[in-house]
């Protein structure tokens, strides 16, 4: 620290910072180091009372909680940026929470910080989040579907060989109802057993489905009418539903079953980081377990959680599923031989 500042020095910054300047004009109006200002001012953000308190106190209180003599002798404080170097690192995770470090912060530390100081504490780190509109979504009318960017992955127990997986994503905007389901590939019949299988998760069928521009669902995208695959389409005809592609470059089109992407991120891909799983139908079972839980957790604002909000406003707007599971089909388009023929070049056979 630049300076050493006696306590009524601490009581003249408190003041004027109360009054609105910034560090820096604080400073210049004090005659001190801008340096030594924010080193202040970052000790009294890490004590327990508030400025109005510390303005209160006489100067022997205030001297004895910040001695002139030391630059950042706070034990407490210390302890608490070492543990954001350990946050810095797993920063970049999927699924990475403030909350799931701070549970750990608070069981290692010997007074730890209440979460909102915590926060607090990391936020200048972090740009601010830019405000958007809230869209209203009828129950019923859309399901949202899409592939998560980031993989899990299962063990071949023969060879030991790591196999990425993809992951299904779906959502019911009206009540957030989500669900997700491993897949070996992003080709049409994954795309189209994993459609059913969350249609029939969640028992009923909505009057559309939006997915993004994927090759195994769209054949030609169009920000104004995209080329539907015909498999799909007979699969919607099947459901009795639309197929309604997003429009290309327009993220806004299917923002809630990105966020649902991130969500799945948080929920299940970061609980999930250390376990090892040797089939697809191992990783799906552990994945409806913390869907259900993830499903299960209330909503702040509402306090009601996704799966009540589902089964008491949306499920009723649902159609009935069929009677029978779609069974995929192959289109493909061959010309007659002069034996009279048609060589089918999947199975290499007349």
């Amino acid at each position: 620290m630049a300076n050493t500042l006696d306590p009524m020095d601490l009581k003249q910054i408190i003041s004027l910072h109360l009054d609105g300047l910034s560090n820096r004009k604080i400073g210049a109006t004090l005659g001190i180091s801008r340096n030594t200002v924010n080193t202040y001012m970052r000790l009294f953000g890490a004590c327990d009372r508030s400025l109005k308190e510390l303005l209160a106190l006489d100067n022997g209180a205030l001297e004895a909680l910040f001695p002139s003599h030391t630059t950042i002798d706070n034990e407490r404080y210390e302890e608490l940026m070492r543990s954001f170097e350990g946050i810095n690192k797993a920063r970049n995770h999927p699924g990475f929470t403030f909350l799931h470090h701070y549970r750990d912060y608070v069981q290692t530390a010997k007074d730890p910080y209440g979460y909102t100081q915590f926060l607090e504490h990391y936020r200048r780190k972090y740009a601010k989040t830019k405000g958007s509109m809230k869209l209203e979504h009828d129950p019923g009318k859309e399901l949202f579907i899409d592939f998560a960017g980031k993989k899990l992955h299962i063990v071949d127990r023969a060879t030991g060989e790591v196999i990425p997986v993809e992951v299904f994503v779906a959502i019911l905007p009206n009540s957030q109802y989500t669900y997700v389901e491993a897949c070996r590939s992003q080709k049409r019949g994954d795309l189209i057993a994993c459609c059913t299988n969350a249609l029939n998760y969640y028992g009923g069928v909505p009057k559309a489905i939006v997915s993004d521009n994927l090759k195994s669902a769209v054949t030609r995208a169009s920000r104004y009418e995209a080329d539907i695959n015909r498999s799909f389409k007979d699969f919607a005809r099947h459901y009795n539903c639309a197929i309604n592609p997003a429009r290309g470059y327009s993220p806004q089109d299917k923002a809630l079953v990105e966020n649902a992407v991130h969500l799945a991120y948080q929920r299940i891909y970061y609980p999930i980081r250390e376990m090892v799983f040797f089939s697809l139908a191992d990783l799906n079972l552990e994945i409806k377990r913390q869907l259900g839980a993830y499903n299960d957790l209330l909503f702040k604002r509402k306090e009601a959680s996704r799966r009540e909000l589902f089964q008491s406003v949306e499920r009723e707007y649902l159609k009935p599923l069929p009677g029978s599971a779609y069974e995929l089909k192959d289109y493909r388009r061959a010309k007659v031989q002069k034996m009279g023929y048609v060589y089918f070049s999947p199975d290499k056979s007349y």
